[in-house]
């Protein structure tokens, strides 16, 4: 049986039905987490930015590097499109994938939607396939392909790009499956750069959106790939090591990819938030300053380098579950100026980090991904308080609500610098009928 076939004509099947207009407005919703996140992010890692700019010296040219302000070549602009889409580590996602589907996508799909002038509602009907794509391979060698060190955003968003891109620009079916072929080679994607304040993890997203690219770009060219990329020792063996790999089914479990993606409304790695969230519960009982211990239980694959308390830049604040946990007790909120390189210096919250332990809880473990949960115990001179999450704020459970959704878009924009004339006009372009993607990255 070829596997890449069988998968590819499930995507096929997927892009020939109509989407629902419920699956479409969380697709404009996604669009604009986007490109309010990458605004956000190109303003956080400005001055490494500008080290780029004066470095790399990228040529002029008519694609818009989201959040930058300028025009660059096509590689340039979707290169610097994941690197300023994954900054923040604010991006969407899912827990059963244990992927971020949007950024790697969009990355690609806004400046390629540019050269060829396609609309909004063209690119989110290529974009819900893209992420079916991603979130159907992904969670089909999820565990064991992260628990080899892959990050599947940077091997499984290679795929899901390139197939998204290859919809939306009408690829012959020939063309698509060279496309796919070339960017199962090129996938690759490496966990090692959330460790030890390493800041390299938009890297896994920028590269991917420009690998998926050159795939597209090698197929247009004629150049052929193995009969079956996905099959023998070809993609699942070399991202699993196992040969005996069964692909999920697409529209798993009755709903589209898009559908099962979080909206994040904390600063920081996914993992951290069922235990910043009840943290924040319990802050109003307890007086931070009482504090004695902090003992927080989650499911295991949340653990393993993120229970870090020696805090040493703001990447590593993000990936911490228990800075991200006492960011939550001491301030209520855990958004982008607590993780700031001025608030992870902080003496008070450093402090209070070191008081904190994670570590992995069986029944919590079982149960993960159905559920995502976190216990957290404090104990003070006072007595203790405990509180449990399943379900943080942010996922298909416990959605963000309509003016949740706008505070944080208009937050995200406000801290980029994107006054509210401009951020207004990109909200409402979105939704409007025939609106154009150029219209919307002139804006930014």
């Amino acid at each position: 049986m070829n596997q890449s076939i069988v998968f590819l004509k499930r995507i096929d099947e997927v892009r020939a039905a109509p989407i629902p207009e419920a699956v479409m407005a969380r697709a404009r919703r996604s669009l604009l987490d986007y490109l309010a996140v990458t605004c956000a992010g190109a303003a956080f890692q400005k001055d490494k930015l500008e080290r780029y700019w004066a470095f790399a010296q990228p040529e002029s040219g008519r694609f818009r590097a989201i959040g930058t302000g300028k025009d660059l070549v096509l590689k340039e602009a979707v290169f610097l499109n994941g690197l300023n889409g994954h900054a923040l580590d604010f991006d969407d996602g899912t827990n059963s994938g244990i992927i971020h589907l949007g950024s790697p996508i969009f990355s690609l799909l806004i400046p390629l939607a540019q050269r060829y002038d396609v609309g909004v509602d063209a690119l989110l009907r290529a974009a819900v396939v893209g992420y079916e794509a991603s979130y159907t391979m992904a969670v089909s060698i999820q565990p064991g392909h992260k628990a080899l060190g892959y990050h599947a955003t940077g091997t499984c968003g290679t795929l899901g790009a390139t197939l998204a891109a290859a919809y939306m620009l009408d690829f012959s079916e020939e063309e698509r499956f060279q496309a796919f072929a070339a960017a199962c080679v090129a996938a690759s994607g490496m966990l090692k750069v959330l460790d030890d304040g390493s800041e390299l993890k938009p890297y896994n997203v920028a590269k991917t959106s420009l690998l998926a690219l050159t795939a597209l770009q090698l197929a247009k060219a004629g150049f052929q790939g193995h009969a079956d990329p996905l099959g023998g020792r070809g993609f699942l063996k070399m991202m699993t090591g196992r040969e005996d790999v069964e692909l999920k089914p697409v529209l798993l479990n009755g709903t589209y990819a898009i559908m099962k993606s979080y909206t994040k409304p904390y600063a920081s790695c996914r993992y951290t938030h069922p235990a910043v969230e009840a943290a924040i519960h319990l802050r109003a009982r307890l007086q931070p300053e009482a504090v004695e211990e902090i003992d927080i239980r989650t499911y295991d694959l949340a653990v393993s380098g993120h229970d870090h308390t020696e805090i040493p830049g703001s990447y590593s604040a993000k990936m911490s579950i228990p800075y991200a946990t006492a960011a939550g007790l001491l301030y209520g909120k855990a958004g982008l100026q607590e993780f700031s390189d001025e608030a992870v210096r902080g003496t008070e919250i450093l402090d209070l980090t070191k008081k904190i332990r994670v570590s992995a809880d069986a029944e919590l473990s079982a149960v993960f991904p159905d559920v995502q949960a976190a216990v957290v115990t404090i104990r003070t001179t006072d007595g203790t308080y405990t509180d449990r999450v399943d379900f943080p704020k942010g996922e298909p459970e416990n959605p963000l609500t309509a003016e949740e959704f706008r505070s944080r878009y208009d937050g995200l924009m406000g801290y980029a610098g994107v006054d509210e004339a401009r951020r207004s006009a990109v909200f409402d372009a979105v939704y409007r009928e025939n609106a154009s993607v150029a219209e919307l990255a002139e804006q930014l």
